[in-house]
């Protein structure tokens, strides 16, 4: 009798080897068709996606220009890329132009590849991806969409703020299964060829027990529900505008996103305040160096679902008396 996906909570090995089943790859049907790609491989984790992605993909003289507040993941892969890669300004879709046009005047001939996050974690602005896709298309190279933070909040369907771009045989996106989708893991969605050249070449892919079939159940069960109730969407919108209007006199940035920081500057009146605010139980967290700049401290709050408006409301009272 065939085992079902209970039985095989522990995948048992590589996927190469036998560690496939039949939940991953129907996982990987479902996302590419909801996502609008060619293709989709699902992967244990975003900094494991993220690792492979830029390890694998760009070749020795290639180029990787990357925005300079990218993710550590995907800096711990170009650690172990082949390519030459360079930091971009923040944001600047001019900064990664001219990175790419002086790499060609000196020599460089080999693919320019753009990397990005759609929506920042830290500071919880977007890329303009637009301007960087007509930058991708003049130069022949392809942008890489870090949508961690985006994926379940933006977009028709919760698609993210990729939605357009996905599908182009330049494109490919990152799709983390935890935050908005609540599980684990994270999907590569892109062209075929992409998906053929990790599976046959990415080490972390290829020698990587594979990740629980239980666990792309679950995935693919996120993704129609992110579908299906757009109303978890639209209550989250009130809730950042609530957060918006009543955080704004304490000199929290509106970001038009779920994300919103309050720069402090220093680490340990950063740490301080973070500190008397979860002891009056908000999970408000401290950022300090060095996951942001020297000089760019600050207090981190992410909204989910689980914040009530009345929360929302009651952490301005807290704010304003951790803040004196």
């Amino acid at each position: 009798m065939p085992c079902d996906a209970a039985c095989r909570s522990a995948p048992g090995g590589a996927r190469l080897l036998r560690g496939n089943a039949p939940e991953h790859e129907a996982l990987e049907a479902d996302a590419a068709t909801f996502f609008g790609t060619a293709t989709a491989l699902f992967f244990a984790s975003g900094y494991v996606a993220n690792t492979i992605l830029f390890a694998t993909l760009p070749q020795r003289g290639d180029l990787i220009v990357h925005d300079a507040l990218i993710h550590a993941s995907a800096h711990e892969g170009m650690r172990l890329t082949r390519a030459t890669f360079a930091a971009a300004a923040h944001n600047d879709a001019n900064a990664f132009e001219d990175a790419i046009v002086d790499w060609r005047r000196s020599g460089g001939t080999g693919r320019a590849w753009i990397a990005v996050e759609s929506l920042y974690s830290m500071d919880g602005d977007r890329a303009p991806l637009a301007a960087l896709a007509e930058i991708a298309d003049r130069h022949d190279a392809i942008l890489l969409i870090d949508e961690a933070h985006a994926t379940g909040v933006f977009g028709t369907d919760g698609r993210g703020l990729a939605e357009g771009l996905d599908g182009r045989e330049n494109v490919i996106s990152l799709r983390t299964c935890g935050k908005a989708l609540g599980c684990e893991g994270a999907l590569l969605c892109g062209p075929t060829t992409m998906r053929e050249f990790i599976v046959n070449r990415g080490r972390g892919f290829i020698f990587s027990t594979a990740p629980s079939p239980l666990m792309a159940l679950a995935v693919g069960e996120a993704l129609r529900i992110v579908a299906d109730e757009p109303a978890r969407r639209e209550r989250l919108w009130a809730s950042v505008a609530t957060a918006e209007r009543v955080l704004a006199p304490y000199g929290v940035v509106a970001t038009g996103s779920q994300i919103l920081p309050l720069a402090l500057g220093d680490a340990a009146r950063t740490m301080r305040v973070a500190s008397a605010i979860q002891a009056a139980g908000f999970d408000v967290r401290g950022i300090r160096p060095p996951t942001v700049p020297e000089g760019g401290s600050r207090l981190r709050i992410s909204l989910t679902l689980n914040a009530t408006i009345a929360d929302i409301e009651a952490l301005g009272a807290v704010m304003e008396e951790a803040l004196r």
